[in-house]
């Protein structure tokens, strides 16, 4: 990458993909997939010094991101020092969707006083056990068992790993799942609409990305796309099903959750934030969660 800010490109997608690793993080926030697929939207820039790939949103506002790369090995007491030759670490500066773990390792290293720290609880990532949801197990799951079996007993269907060739499938029915939705009141859905078409129109070009389809009288009711974003655990982007069919969500969430169960080592599927939204956070509670990755926003102020 070269010294200046420049426009998320997917030539850089194996490089960046290195430096995540690094950072050994879950937040899905800095999947290659959420990075590509938001940054006509969020207006994302990068750059790499190296060690850091740092990323900058320009929509609405400017604002930094977490950088992204191995924490552990940089020298952050020289970054926040005033005088540094790293202009994101500049008094001042505000970073937002910052990892509790590279929190932690600023805490250790910058004094309390210089920092202004905000939970952004909307921004938490929900993790959940990949075998549970491929199961179902106990009385935990009991209605999405019902409601699994509704779609099982009514529904003549065929679940298929995503491939290029449903690609336009695919696309059509989330032109359909739009008729169901007012896209133009929810503007969070119109963008994610538009992220939606970003991946999937270069299918064949985005390494790294997995999904599966339901597919019922010859044409696609249900889809989901994940990503690999660390050694156990994989990133579910996008999930959407027509919603006259009963249980067509239980449905394509435990067959996806299945297919993903046979690598032993994902461990964790990663079904990401619910932005404050009150039915959306319900909705992924009650697929019982075993963990979150929190997140927040952090003013750097000067010393």
């Amino acid at each position: 990458m070269t010294p200046d800010y420049s426009p998320i490109s997917i030539d850089y997608m194996d490089e960046y993909r290195k430096l995540l690793c690094k950072s050994e993080s879950r937040a899905s926030d800095y999947s290659f997939g959420n990075v590509w697929g938001w940054a006509e939207h969020y207006g994302l820039e990068w750059r790499s010094c190296g060690k850091l790939c740092w990323i900058k949103q320009t929509a609405p506002s400017p604002v930094y991101w977490a950088p992204v790369g191995a924490w552990d090995d940089f020298d952050w007491a020289a970054a926040f020092t005033r005088g540094t030759c790293t202009p994101e670490c500049a008094e001042g500066m505000t970073f937002i969707r910052v990892p509790e773990k590279l929190l932690q390792l600023w805490q250790k290293i910058i004094p309390p006083a210089r920092l202004q720290v905000t939970e952004t609880r909307g921004h938490w990532d929900y993790l959940y056990s990949t075998a549970e949801l491929a199961a179902l197990p106990g009385n935990r799951f009991h209605k999405k068992k019902n409601l699994l079996n509704q779609f099982n007993k009514n529904y003549a269907f065929v679940y298929a790993e995503m491939n290029a060739d449903c690609v336009e499938a695919v696309l059509e029915m989330q032109e359909e799942w739009n008729k169901f939705r007012e896209l133009g009141e929810a503007p969070i859905l119109l963008a994610e609409n538009k992220a939606v078409f970003r991946v999937l129109s270069m299918w064949d070009q985005l390494s790294g990305f997995v999904g599966g389809a339901i597919h019922l009288n010859g044409e696609v009711v249900a889809y989901t796309i994940g990503e690999r974003i660390c050694a156990d655990t994989l990133v579910v982007h996008f999930e959407k099903g027509i919603p006259v069919y009963k249980g067509v969500y239980q449905a394509i969430n435990k067959f996806f959750a299945g297919s993903v169960a046979e690598n032993e080592q994902i461990l964790y599927l990663n079904r990401e934030q619910d932005l404050d939204d009150p039915g959306l956070r319900k909705a992924k509670e009650s697929y019982n969660p075993v963990d979150y990755v929190k997140k927040y926003s952090v003013r750097v102020l000067p010393a």
